[in-house]
């Protein structure tokens, strides 16, 4: 999705390409992922040529949002405090991130925010 977001409309060979300085993936494999995305309608085509073109169908905000919701039900029961808490706990966590995350928190209103607002 990242490439789709980053390049546009793209073959699976540009795909590949694209993705081959960070992971070696093949053909086959890049182009299982898009029909799976494709399935689940992140993802379209349309011919061009003997080819076909990818795009994404969803934003990357969007996308995020909702893989966030599906995992924050999955393995938080829709708890965002389990999930905060969670990641809170990871050793991995800098000092500089941990300020960040105060200051984002700090800076809430005290109102939750609405669920027709599509904010969390």
């Amino acid at each position: 999705m990242k490439v789709l977001w980053d390049r546009g409309d793209s073959t699976v060979a540009d795909m590949v390409t694209a993705t081959s300085a960070e992971t070696e993936l093949a053909y086959t494999s890049v182009l299982t992922t898009i029909r799976i995305l494709e399935t689940k309608g992140y993802v379209s085509h349309r011919q061009d040529g003997r080819a076909f073109l990818y795009g994404a169908c969803i934003g990357e905000l969007e996308a995020s949002r909702s893989e966030v919701r599906h995992v924050l039900q999955r393995f938080f029961g829709n708890s965002r405090e389990r999930l905060l808490l969670s990641l809170l706990g990871d050793d991995g966590i800098s000092p500089e991130e941990l300020r960040r995350l105060k200051e984002a928190i700090a800076n809430l209103p005290d109102e939750a925010p609405s669920e027709t607002t599509g904010r969390f």
